[in-house]
């Protein structure tokens, strides 16, 4: 049998969004397989993390270059952009509780590409007076990734609708962000 790595870090990604603290035997029965074809693809749980780290990082790369950032109004791009990501909401908000991922002089340079592709939204926003100038790009690009992370988290313990995902970040965020008329 041929073991699909992308289906194992499917389900991988599905089972540690919701028990981040799940053990690479959980991990390998939520994907079907036995531990030891797991240790083949996955030397352990840092390196399973890290694959998880790619495509998290990858697919975060999709939904901005999906959501065209440069088009438009900064409020439909952001639209845009929050439906583009909500697929990914719980490995992205997985992936952000790992501090692993974010210490020491190893940390993957694809943060720092998302990173930068969202600053530079928020920034253009701001030279176009459509967002608050008194909050950084840098401030408004983390409250974006923990109002998805939240999000994600909230529609999978069903305290929010999933329908209301994308309503209720962007309507928070832009509430937050919005440059008002008596400034």
């Amino acid at each position: 049998m041929t073991v699909d790595r992308e289906q194992v870090l499917r389900s991988a990604a599905a089972l540690l969004t919701r028990k981040s603290t799940a053990t690479m035997d959980e991990v390998a029965k939520a994907a079907g397989i036995g531990r030891a074809t797991l240790h083949r693809h996955f030397a352990g749980r840092d390196a399973l993390v890290r694959a998880l780290e790619n495509l998290g990082i990858q697919e975060f790369e999709v939904a901005l270059d999906a959501a065209a950032l440069d088009e438009g109004p900064s409020e439909q791009a952001l639209r845009r952009l929050i439906a583009a990501v909500e697929p990914s909401a719980g490995l992205l908000s997985f992936l952000v509780t790992e501090n692993q991922l974010f210490e020491g002089d190893e940390m993957n340079e694809g943060w720092n590409r998302l990173d930068a592709r969202v600053s530079a939204f928020f920034r253009r926003g701001q030279e176009r007076g459509e967002f608050r100038i008194d909050l950084t790009p840098a401030w408004l690009t983390e409250a974006l990734y923990g109002l998805v992370s939240t999000g994600a988290w909230a529609v999978q313990a069903g305290r929010v609708a999933g329908q209301d995902f994308q309503y209720m970040i962007v309507e928070l965020l832009l509430g937050g962000a919005r440059r008002s008329v008596e400034q």
